[in-house]
C-alpha cells in the first residue's frame, strides 16, 4: 500500500500546493519524520541524497510558523551558502503564503543587506555557523522567538570544522524548542551533540545501497610530482572517455576553475552549483540526462541536488574526507543492474586517505601512473576505427568514391585511405597534448631501513630506546 501526504497529517493548503509542484508521494523518510515532526518531537535522521529530507522537515515546520509574527521562529544551518541558497529556495516552493519571510545569511555576501532583511522582519532564517555566530554576537539576529532547530548535512558542518558554532549557537537557542538533525553519516561527535542538545529524538533512517565492488570498478591514479591535478585529469578523460561523468571536487571555486579547463579544451561539460536558479538547475538536470552535456563538475553539497541514473564514471578529482562520502559518491554509479566506473586522482600525500577507503571497501586498489603519449595514440586510434566502421555502414560513403577512384590512378588506394585517416587524426589531436607531453615515470620510493651493529660484549647495553 503505497501512503500519500494526506496520510502523514499535513494539511490541505500544504496537500495543495505539494500537488500543484507535482508532488504526489512522499518518499521514505518523509513518511518517517514527518508525522514525527508534526507531534512535536526532535528527530534525528540518516539519509543520503535525493531522499527527500529537506521536505521533511520544512513540510511540518512551515505548518506551525505564524506569518503574522514577523519575529525569527527558525533557524536552520547549513554548512555552505550553496546548500543554504537551495535549502530557503525550496520552503519558499513549498509555501504558497506570501507573507512568509525567509533570509538566507551567509558568509561571501553583503552582511549589512543580511541585516536589513533581518530588520525589516522574517520568520525563517537559513544560515552557515560562522555568519549566525556574527550576527548573533553583533544582536542583529535574536532567537528569543524561535521554536524549531534544523541541522542540514551535520556531518558536512562537522567536516568543515564548524561544529564548536553549531553548539555555540544550540545554547543561545530556547531550551523549549523542537530540534531536527540530519546527516548522510553518524560519526561520534554527531552523536554527542545529538545526545546533549536534542530530547529524546525519533530516529529515522534511510538505507542506502551499498556500493558493491562487483558492479563498480575503482580505479585510482596517482598524479606526478609537480604537476596539478588539472593537468593529470586530462590525459585520463582522453583514455577513459566517460560517456556520463559527476567529477567531485572539495570547494566552489575549484568547480568554477576546473569547468573552465576543461570547457576550454573542447569538452563537454558544466558545472552544478547551489546559486543556480530553479529553473537553470532543472534545466541542466534535464540537459545531463539527454546527454547534451556529458560531465557536470560539483561539490559534494551541490551533488545532493543531482541525481540521476544513467553515470557511467565518478571521477573523484579531490578525494573527500570522510571515507562514507567515498562510498555514497561511487555508488552513484554502477546502478539499474549496469557497470560503473569510479576514478580517483590522489597526490602522494594523500596515500593515507587511499588507506582508510582500502579498509572501508575491504579491497586493495591498484594504483595506476598517469596515461602515456603511447596508451592516448593507441585509444585515439580504436576509436577512430569505430567512426571508420560507422562511416563504411553510412549512406554518405558514396559521394566520396568518385575522389577515391579518380586519385587511384595516380596512388595506391591503401595509401589513400591512410592518408585521409592521418589528416583526421592530425585535426583530432587534443589541444592539451603538447608534442612533448609525456608523464614522468614515478619510481617508488627506497625505505632506508637502519641496522644496528651487535654490540661487543665488553659494551654497556644502552636502554634508552
Amino acid at each position: 500500500m503505497t501512503l500519500s501526504f494526506q496520510s502523514l497529517g499535513l494539511s490541505e493548503a500544504a496537500i495543495n500546493q505539494l500537488e500543484t509542484l507535482g508532488f504526489t508521494t512522499p518518499t521514505t523518510i518523509q513518511i518517517q519524520a514527518i508525522p514525527q515532526l508534526l507531534a512535536g518531537r526532535d528527530v534525528v535522521g540518516q539519509s543520503q541524497t535525493g531522499t527527500g529530507k529537506t521536505a521533511a522537515f520544512s513540510l511540518p515546520m512551515l505548518e506551525r510558523i505564524d506569518t503574522e509574527n514577523r519575529a525569527v521562529q527558525a533557524l536552520i544551518l547549513t554548512p555552505t551558502r550553496e546548500l543554504a541558497s537551495q535549502v530557503a529556495e525550496a520552503i519558499r516552493t513549498f509555501s504558497s503564503n506570501r507573507r512568509l519571510s525567509i533570509v538566507t545569511v551567509c558568509g561571501g555576501q553583503s552582511m549589512e543587506r543580511q541585516v536589513r532583511s533581518l530588520q525589516r522582519g522574517a520568520q525563517i532564517v537559513v544560515g552557515t555557523p560562522g555568519r549566525v555566530i556574527d550576527l548573533l554576537d553583533r544582536r542583529d539576529l535574536k532567537l528569543d522567538n524561535v521554536s524549531w532547530v534544523v541541522l542540514d548535512e551535520a556531518d558536512e558542518m562537522l567536516s568543515m570544522g564548524f561544529i564548536d558554532d553549531v553548539k555555540k549557537i544550540l545554547k543561545q537557542a530556547p531550551v523549549e524548542r523542537q530540534t531536527a538533525c540530519f546527516s548522510a553519516t553518524m560519526p561520534r561527535p554527531i552523536r554527542e551533540l545529538v545526545n546533549k542538545f536534542l530530547k529524546s529524538p525519533a530516529t529515522v533512517t534511510v538505507e542506502q545501497p551499498k556500493a558493491t565492488p562487483s558492479r563498480i570498478e575503482q580505479r585510482v591514479y596517482i598524479v606526478p610530482r609537480g604537476w596539478t591535478k588539472a593537468k593529470a585529469l586530462q590525459p585520463i578523460l582522453e583514455l577513459e572517455d566517460p560517456e556520463a561523468a559527476l567529477i567531485f571536487v572539495r570547494t566552489r571555486r575549484a568547480a568554477a576553475e576546473l569547468t573552465s579547463q576543461l570547457q576550454a579544451a573542447g569538452h563537454s561539460v558544466d558545472e552544478y552549483h547551489g546559486d543556480l536558479s530553479q529553473s537553470q538547475r532543472e534545466r541542466l538536470l534535464s540537459r545531463f540526462r539527454a546527454g547534451q552535456v556529458r560531465w557536470v563538475v560539483a561539490t559534494d553539497i551541490a551533488a545532493r541536488g543531482l541525481d540521476v541514473d544513467h553515470l557511467t564514471h565518478v571521477i573523484n578529482y579531490d578525494l573527500p574526507d570522510q571515507v562514507e562520502s567515498y562510498i555514497h559518491r561511487i555508488g552513484r554509479t554502477g546502478r539499474a543492474g549496469k557497470t560503473g566506473i569510479a576514478i580517483s586522482l590522489i597526490s602522494s600525500f594523500e596515500r593515507r586517505k587511499l588507506n582508510l577507503i582500502e579498509r572501508k571497501v575491504r579491497q586493495t586498489l591498484n594504483v595506476s601512473p598517469i596515461p602515456t603519449r603511447s596508451q592516448i595514440e593507441s585509444r585515439r586510434l580504436e576509436k577512430l576505427q569505430e567512426q571508420l566502421r560507422e562511416a563504411l555502414s553510412g549512406e554518405r560513403m558514396a559521394s566520396f568514391l568518385p575522389v577515391v577512384r579518380d586519385m587511384s590512378e595516380e596512388y595506391d588506394p591503401h595509401a589513400i585511405a591512410a592518408a585521409a585517416l592521418q589528416m583526421v587524426y592530425d585535426q583530432t589531436q587534443p589541444a592539451w597534448m603538447a608534442p612533448d607531453f609525456e608523464p614522468p615515470v614515478e619510481r617508488p620510493k627506497i625505505i632506508k631501513r637502519r641496522i644496528d651493529k651487535p654490540q661487543t660484549s665488553s659494551a654497556t647495553p644502552n636502554h634508552s630506546r
